[in-house]
């Protein structure tokens, strides 16, 4: 295939994926089955996040057209890409960018994440034979030329042993923090919230740390955040609230909740499901500083940053960590 005819390609999985194809409606259904954590809500906004800011031909045509990618590279590599699992298709990205590149790819797909890349990449073979010779799963990747690992700072350890030798990006635990000033408005809060909260806070782009003046008035965003109540209909959030709550109260910690968050003070900016840590400042030009060299932190929302409800609405520029996958990938 041509460049173009890759871009074309993508362009049509997105209007796919935003279709009611029954095998696609039962292939999410699935997903969901087999990982409590997917709820269709969630499947479904990442699915409608992808299409709308990745899978439409003139933003990949703008995306791809400052890299002068050709047709086919000088020499094709096969990529090896460890994705993660933590929120629906969260290695897409990944994924698009091997095979925009024209290099082939072995994927290691995470058991939390496997069912729905499998079922697109059947798709697109379906739709184009030769995606079968460029695009192939494995359960242990062997052989290839170059590596593309995102997982815990403990498995990264593992993936420095084992892919350090190749050509590599390796990603390792990252979270999101947001900078408050009090002026947030009643709008800016709930979309504060949907950063906090979708997908149950499990991805990296999800707040879960706040930085606030002294004297703070919580009440706003509690209530705020009392419109994802309904999560503890869903048993494994629920036992994360339960359980963290009682550690809370038995080690005499104090905390704040509105009967589905907590929200506790804390330096630490990775914070367990259902709860978000805080810290008080009195110097907010210190603590932007002090944010910009954290290697902990993927992104920070706030006045004067990402705006709020916009975390875990990516574009095809914004990658993770900072690394520009296609410029690593064009380099081969």
């Amino acid at each position: 295939m041509t460049l173009q005819e890759r871009i074309q390609l993508m362009a049509r999985l997105g209007v796919y994926m935003q279709g009611t194809d029954a095998g696609w409606e039962n292939t999410k259904a699935r997903a969901y089955r087999e990982n409590a954590w997917f709820i269709p809500e969630f499947i479904n906004r990442s699915v409608d996040s992808i299409c709308t800011r990745f899978l439409q031909a003139p933003l990949l045509e703008a995306w791809v057209g400052s890299y002068n990618l050709p047709d086919t590279p000088a020499k094709v590599q096969t990529v090896g890409l460890v994705m993660a699992g933590n929120i629906p298709l969260v290695g897409f990205h990944d994924f698009l960018c091997v095979f925009l590149s024209g290099h082939s790819v072995l994927i290691k797909a995470s058991s939390k994440d496997e069912v729905l890349i499998r079922h697109l990449v059947e798709q697109l073979s379906q739709w184009e034979p030769s995606v079968a010779e460029r695009v192939a799963f494995a359960e242990q990747l062997k052989g290839c030329d170059a590596y593309i690992a995102t997982g815990s700072n403990n498995s990264g350890r593992y993936f420095e042993y084992y892919f350090g030798k190749y050509p590599h990006i390796i990603r390792r635990n990252r979270t999101s923090v947001a900078v408050l000033d009090g002026s947030e408005t009643r709008t800016e809060l709930e979309a504060l919230a949907e950063d906090i909260q979708l997908y149950f806070g499990l991805g990296c782009r999800n707040i879960t740390q706040l930085y606030v003046p002294e004297k703070y008035d919580f009440i706003p965003l509690l209530t705020t955040l009392k419109k994802y109540e309904y999560f503890l209909d869903f048993h494994k959030y629920k036992h994360n609230y339960d359980y963290h709550l009682a550690l809370l109260i038995m080690g005499n910690k104090y905390y704040m909740n509105n009967d589905s968050v907590i929200l506790t003070e804390n330096t630490s900016p990775f914070s367990p499901v259902s709860q978000v840590h805080y810290q008080y400042y009195n110097d907010a030009a210190a603590v932007w500083d002090r944010l910009k060299n954290n290697n902990d932190i993927q992104c920070v929302v706030g006045h004067g940053a990402l705006a709020f409800g916009e975390a875990q609405r990516p574009s095809l520029g914004d990658y993770a960590d900072g690394v520009d996958t296609l410029r690593f990938l064009t380099a081969l």
